[in-house]
């Protein structure tokens, strides 16, 4: 079936308005796959909060116009589905990672980040991205490490009384 010029510019708003926002973007031909391998790759974006798409190359491309992705264009040639991590940089990629693992029909073919074509061989690198969740609690852990360090300092010369006079009791308990 045939795409209507209104439906064209439909689909070609909607995957701007989602590449505008988007952090990352993933390329990958889908050749071989069949329909509930899709759909199984779709569920897995979905649950990560990737916005997983198959459009036209054309189409795609009049998108990428005005966005960090246009650096891509070039290079859409065959069936693409692309990915696009919307909260996460890390996250389409993951999940396209994730999934060609297990499935060699799924090829990733280009990536993109911060407006620039990565390599493919680069996917694992954005992939192993920390989460948002993950990035918090690593600052805060480093964050509380000079805090407790100073708290110890502070307390050192009390505990060591202390030990002190734990010391001198045992010793006249002892005699």
């Amino acid at each position: 079936m045939a795409l209507t010029l209104e439906r064209k510019k439909a689909v070609v708003t909607e995957v701007a308005d989602v590449a505008k926002g988007a952090l990352a973007a993933i390329a990958a031909e889908y050749r071989g796959l069949s329909v509930a391998e899709m759909t199984t790759l779709r569920v897995n974006a979905r649950e990560a909060g990737v916005y997983l798409r198959v459009v036209r190359n054309t189409l795609a491309r009049r998108a990428f116009e005005g966005t960090d992705f246009a650096c891509m264009n070039d290079s859409l040639t065959g069936p693409l589905v692309l990915a696009f991590s919307r909260e996460e940089p890390g996250s389409a990629a993951r999940v396209m990672r994730d999934y060609a693992k297990g499935n060699d029909k799924l090829v990733i073919k280009l990536v993109s980040f911060g407006g620039k074509l990565l390599e493919t061989s680069d996917v694992g690198r954005l992939a192993d991205l920390p989460t948002k969740d993950e990035a918090i609690s690593q600052l805060m852990s480093v964050m509380k490490g000079p805090i407790a360090k100073f708290v110890q300092t502070l307390a050192e010369p009390t505990a060591k009384l202390v030990r002190t006079v734990a010391a001198v009791r045992d010793q006249k308990q002892a005699t």
